[in-house]
Parts: C-alpha cells; sequence; structure tokens
C-alpha cells in the first residue's frame, strides 16, 4: 500500500519480498561508498528488519521508492530518527541505486519525505547526515534548503549535519 507520491514516484513501507532490490542496491560498490562498508546481499534481511522495526516503533523509516510508471522500484528514501551529537533528530536518507541515478530522483523523493515530515508528521526540523566527501548527496540537501549545521561522528566517521526547519523553506510541490 503507497502512503505517499511524487510526479515519477511512488513509496511503500518495505517487506522481506524487497529482499532482492534490496540486496542488490546495498551490495553496489559504487552506492555504498559513502558508507563505512558496503553490505552483502544477505545483509539484505537484517537491513530490511531494521526498517519494520522503525516502522513500528516511530510510525516511519526508509520506505521503497517506486517508479509509478513500471512499478519497479529505484531506491529508498524515508524519515528515520538518529542521534546526532546526542540529540534524537528525524533524518532525511535517501538511497537510489545506481541503474537510475542522475535522473532528479533522490531531490524529488528526498523533497517529498521533508514535506511528509513537516506537513504530515508535524516535525519542526529534519536533518541529513553526509560524509564531507559524498558531494552528490550534499546537492540533494542543498535542493531541500538545507545548510550545514556542523559535524557529527555517526557510526564512527565524521559526517556533516545539514538542516532545516519548517518554515525556512516552502514547500516543492509533489
Amino acid at each position: 500500500m503507497s502512503f505517499l507520491e511524487t510526479a515519477r514516484l511512488v513509496f511503500r513501507e518495505m517487506s522481506l519480498a524487497d529482499r532482492d532490490f534490496v540486496g542488490s542496491m546495498l551490495s553496489d560498490p559504487e552506492v555504498m561508498r559513502h558508507y563505512p562498508q558496503e553490505i552483502v546481499r544477505a545483509g539484505a534481511e537484517p537491513w530490511i528488519e531494521r526498517q519494520l522495526g522503525r516502522y513500528r516503533r516511530d510510525g516511519h523509516g526508509l520506505w521503497l521508492v517506486l517508479d509509478k510508471v513500471s512499478g519497479g522500484a529505484v531506491g529508498q528514501v524515508g524519515l528515520s530518527m538518529q542521534d546526532v551529537n546526542g540529540v534524537l533528530e528525524p533524518e532525511v536518507g535517501y538511497l537510489i541505486h545506481r541503474p537510475f541515478w542522475r535522473r532528479g530522483l533522490a531531490t524529488e523523493a528526498a523533497t517529498a519525505v521533508r514535506d511528509h515530515a513537516f506537513t504530515r508528521l508535524d516535525k519542526p526540523r529534519v536533518v541529513s547526515l553526509i560524509r564531507p566527501a559524498n558531494n552528490p548527496s550534499q546537492r540533494v540537501a542543498k535542493k531541500l534548503g538545507m545548510t550545514v549545521e556542523g559535524r557529527a561522528d555517526h557510526r564512527g566517521l565524521e559526517h556533516l549535519v545539514y538542516a532545516v526547519s519548517r518554515g525556512e523553506t516552502r514547500a516543492a510541490p509533489p
């Protein structure tokens, strides 16, 4: 069941039936080059289980993003709670599989999640934790109206903390 849509995308909760796509994406070295390590296909199930736990606990997590026309998965984008320098913050996270890069899908999906966080979930602000060398993700964050607010150690790696508060940016149309 989808609950969020854009002009080209549909979002839904992940399930264990999505193992093959998630495993393919997470085991791609280019997709995962800014993560501490790529995740072998067998790691897809625990990854999805973590999202299922977030859905139950927080009411949101990373969602599977599907192409509206083909119905095929293109990535995962969503909102997950992260510890940022000792403060629990809602993070807009986006990961698009490599065959679908350079089409504006990350920006389109992340904008929808930012707007969902502000309008439906009543979050006062959102962040994105981005590695300093990850220029493509930084460009997406800037398009969301986010600015660098500081740095944080996240899972043993330095990240820039991009943030935007509700009202600091106009919500983009879906």
